[in-house]
C-alpha cells in the first residue's frame, strides 16, 4: 500500500470538499438542522460528505463517515483497512462563522490510524501525516515538514473552543503547562503536530472520525495520543460502541 500516494489523492479530495463547503458558508442560509443526537448538520456537511464519499469509492476500502449511513459493529468488526471520515468537522464553528472547522479523512489499519489528511477551508491550508514517513503542512501546493516540539518548560496547551470542561484543568498543571490556547476542531491536533502546542486533553466526549485524522498527523509528527490522562495505553479505532472516552495528545 503506497501511503504517499493515497496521501496526495486524498489530499485533492478533501481539498475540494473544502471549495463545496465554502460555496455554502458564503451563503446566508447554512441549511442548520438538529440531528437526532442534538448535534448540528449543515447544508456543507452534506455536501462535504458526497464530495469525500465519491472520491474515495475509487479505492478498495469501506467507508465510515459521520454523515454516512450507520454501519453495525457486527458488519464493521472485521474490517482489517477502513476510511473513516468526518466531512465537516466543527460544525459548531462553522455556524459560528468563525473558520475553525476541517475537513478529517483517515485510513485506519489493524486499528490504528496510518494516515491522515486535515483541510482548512477557510484558510486554503492543507495538513498531511502518514506515520512513520512524517507530517507536512502548506498551502498552495507546498507543503513543509512539521514535528512535534515539546518544551521543557512553560508549555503550551491547547483545549476545545466549544467543549470546555473543567477536568482539564488537572491535565493542564500536571504537565507544567503555563498557557491554554482555545480552538475549534481538529486544528487542536494541528496545533501540536507544528509545535506551536505541547499537548491537548480532552474530558469530553467525542466520536471516532473526529479524531482519527488528527491522531495520524500528530503521531506523523513525531507525538502519540493516549487513552485517559495518562501515558499508558494507545488510542485505538473501530470499536463496538464509536464514542471516544477521554483522550491525550502528547507532542512527545
Amino acid at each position: 500500500m503506497d501511503l504517499e500516494k493515497l496521501s496526495q489523492d486524498c489530499m485533492q479530495i478533501a481539498i475540494e470538499a473544502g471549495h463545496a463547503i465554502m460555496e455554502i458558508y458564503n451563503q446566508e442560509d447554512l441549511g442548520v438542522e438538529i440531528k437526532e443526537d442534538n448535534s448540528p448538520l449543515t447544508l456543507a456537511d452534506k455536501a462535504s460528505h458526497e464530495v469525500i464519499m465519491k472520491g474515495l469509492t475509487a479505492f478498495d476500502f469501506p467507508i465510515l463517515s459521520e454523515e454516512g449511513t450507520s454501519i453495525e459493529y457486527s458488519e464493521r468488526k472485521d474490517w482489517d483497512t477502513y476510511w473513516c471520515v468526518d466531512p465537516l468537522d466543527g460544525t459548531k464553528e462553522f455556524i459560528n462563522r468563525n473558520g475553525e472547522f476541517t475537513v478529517n479523512i483517515a485510513l485506519i489499519k489493524d486499528k490504528k490510524p496510518v494516515m491522515g489528511v486535515i483541510y482548512v477551508p477557510v484558510k486554503d491550508m492543507i495538513y498531511i501525516g502518514v506515520v512513520g514517513e512524517g507530517a507536512k503542512k502548506g498551502e498552495a501546493g507546498i507543503l513543509d515538514p512539521i514535528t512535534v516540539q515539546w518544551k521543557e518548560g512553560n508549555r503550551v496547551a491547547v483545549r476545545s473552543k466549544s467543549h470546555a470542561n473543567p477536568a482539564e484543568e488537572e491535565v493542564i498543571s500536571h504537565y507544567a503547562a503555563t498557557e491554554a490556547i482555545s480552538v475549534g476542531s481538529s486544528l487542536k491536533f494541528c496545533m501540536v503536530a507544528e509545535g506551536k502546542a505541547d499537548l491537548y486533553y480532552r474530558h469530553g466526549p467525542t466520536m471516532e472520525w473526529d479524531t482519527a485524522a488528527g491522531q495520524a498527523v500528530v503521531e506523523a509528527a513525531g507525538g502519540k495520543v493516549y487513552v485517559g490522562s495518562t501515558e499508558e495505553e494507545e488510542f485505538t479505532y473501530n470499536k463496538e460502541n464509536l464514542l471516544n472516552g477521554s483522550f491525550l495528545v502528547l507532542g512527545k
